[in-house]
C-alpha cells in the first residue's frame, strides 16, 4: 500500500494548462502568461480567497523559468529565515540566477519585517511573490507595495469547479456514481474554493462507500453532501469582508432597499459578527441617515440596541432584522450628519470664535459693564416669538449649516 495523498495535494497542478481559473492572469493575453514567455517577472503580491491557485500558480512559475524557488509562511517565518534565503540569492546572482521567495500569508508580517525585505526586492535580489487573502492596501506596507505588482485572484466558478471534480473523480473513483447533481452541489458546497472542493469529493466518497450495503454500487447523492458538509462563510472581523459588508448593510438601507439590508444583516451575524457591533451600526444610522425624518428611528434602535444585550444569539436576530427593515423603508434625512461635518470644518478652520456679546450672561456687575448681554432680545417677549439676533460669532454671522432641500 502506497503513501497516502491527499487529492488536494495529488491534484495541484504542475502547468499553466492544468491550472483552473483565473484566465484573466494566464489566459491568452493574461499579464503573467506574458511574463513567462518573456521569461522575465516582477515581484508581485496575489490578493484572493483562499483555494484559488496562489501558492499554485507561484510554483508553477518557477518550474517555467527555472528559478530558484523558496517558500515561506509568514506566521512561523521571520528575519532569520529571510536573511538565509537572501544569502543563497546573493550567491545565485553570480551565476545569472535569480530566486523566487514565496512569502504566504504575507499581511502577518508587521511593518518592520515587511521593511527588510525592501532593500533585496529593490535590488532584484529577491523577486517577492507574496500572497494574501487581506487588502493589501491595508496590510502590505505602502513602500513594499509601490515595488510590487498587486493581482487579484477570483474565486473559482462553480463550472469550473464542477468541470474538474468530475475529471477527478472519474479518475479516483470509476466505480461510485456520482450524478451531475452532486456535482453541482459539490460546486456550490465548495464557496469559489477548488481545495475545498476536492476535500469535498474525498470525505463524501469515503463517507458513501463505508455506509454501502455489499453489492450495492456506490453513490454520492445530493442528500448526503448537505447532509454532511456546511457551505463556509469566509468572514475576517478585523479584515477588508467585515468592512465590505458593513458597508454594503449601510447602503442598502440608504437606498431603502429592505431585502439587500436584511440580507447582509444576516449574513454579518451568521459569520459569527457580535450583534451588539450590528446593532450600533444600525443605531447610527438612525440618526445620520434618516434622522429628524423619523425622530422614532433612534428611539426603536436604541431599544433594539438593549434587547440584543439582554438575549444574545440567536434570539436577538430578528431584532436586528425588524430594524433594519424599518431604518430602510423610513423617509431619509442626513440634515444632522450635513451640519455636523459643516461644523467641525469650521471649527478647524477658524478655532475658538468670541460668543457674541449679546447672548453672553451678564453674571457680574463688570461683564454688564464690558456689554455682556447688551441687546438681547427674550424671544418669549416678542410677538412673533422669534428674534433675528446674531448667535453665531462675527466671522460666521450668515451661516447656514442646515440646508434647504
Amino acid at each position: 500500500m502506497g503513501v497516502y495523498e491527499p487529492l488536494a495535494s495529488k491534484y495541484r497542478p504542475s502547468t499553466l494548462d492544468d491550472f483552473v481559473g483565473q484566465k484573466h492572469l494566464i489566459g491568452e493575453n493574461g499579464p503573467i502568461r506574458r511574463f513567462l514567455e518573456a521569461k522575465n517577472i516582477p515581484s508581485m503580491i496575489f490578493w484572493g480567497p483562499p483555494g484559488t491557485g496562489k501558492t499554485t500558480l507561484a510554483y508553477i512559475i518557477s518550474q517555467n523559468l527555472y528559478y530558484d524557488f523558496y517558500k515561506m509562511q509568514a506566521v512561523v517565518s521571520g528575519k532569520e529565515a529571510l536573511r538565509k534565503i537572501v544569502k543563497i540569492a546573493m550567491a545565485n546572482q553570480q551565476y545569472n540566477k535569480k530566486t523566487i521567495l514565496f512569502l504566504d500569508e504575507i499581511h502577518r508580517w508587521n511593518k518592520a519585517q515587511q521593511d527588510t525585505l525592501l532593500p533585496y526586492v529593490e535590488k532584484g535580489i529577491i523577486i517577492l511573490i507574496g500572497a494574501t487573502t487581506e487588502n493589501p492596501s491595508f496590510t502590505i506596507n505602502s513602500a513594499l507595495l509601490s515595488r510590487t505588482k498587486v493581482f487579484v485572484f477570483k474565486q473559482q466558478t462553480e463550472e469550473d469547479i464542477r468541470n474538474f471534480i468530475s475529471k477527478v473523480s472519474k479518475k479516483e473513483y470509476p466505480d461510485i456514481k456520482i450524478p451531475k447533481s452532486s456535482l453541482e452541489a459539490i460546486g456550490e458546497l465548495a464557496n469559489g474554493d477548488i481545495r475545498s472542493a476536492l476535500n469535498i469529493l474525498e470525505m463524501v466518497t469515503t463517507l458513501a462507500t463505508a455506509n454501502a450495503k455489499e453489492g450495492e454500487k456506490v453513490k454520492i447523492t445530493k442528500e448526503l453532501l448537505y447532509e454532511v458538509v456546511q457551505k463556509p462563510i469566509y468572514y475576517d472581523k478585523s479584515g477588508e469582508e467585515h468592512f465590505n459588508i458593513i458597508s454594503a448593510i449601510h447602503k442598502s438601507m440608504r437606498s431603502s432597499n429592505a431585502d439587500a439590508a436584511v440580507y447582509w444583516v444576516g449574513r454579518m451575524l451568521q459569520a459569527g459578527e457580535d450583534p451588539l457591533y450590528v446593532a450600533r451600526r444600525l443605531l447610527r444610522f438612525a440618526s445620520e441617515d434618516v434622522g429628524n425624518s423619523d425622530p422614532q428611528a433612534v428611539i426603536l434602535a436604541n431599544s433594539v440596541y438593549e434587547s440584543c444585550q439582554k438575549l444574545g444569539m440567536p434570539e436577538c436576530e430578528i431584532f436586528l432584522i425588524q430594524l433594519a427593515i424599518y431604518l430602510s423603508k423610513a423617509p431619509k434625512d442626513n440634515s444632522a450628519y450635513v451640519a455636523e461635518n459643516m461644523v467641525k470644518e469650521d471649527i478647524e478652520r477658524f478655532g475658538n470664535l468670541p460668543v457674541p456679546l449679546n447672548i453672553r450672561n451678564p453674571e457680574t456687575k463688570l461683564m454688564k459693564d464690558l456689554g455682556y448681554g447688551k441687546g438681547y432680545e427674550y424671544d418669549h417677549d416678542l410677538e412673533s416669538k422669534k428674534s433675528d439676533q446674531q448667535c453665531l460669532p462675527d466671522k460666521l454671522k450668515n451661516r447656514r449649516y442646515l440646508i434647504q432641500k
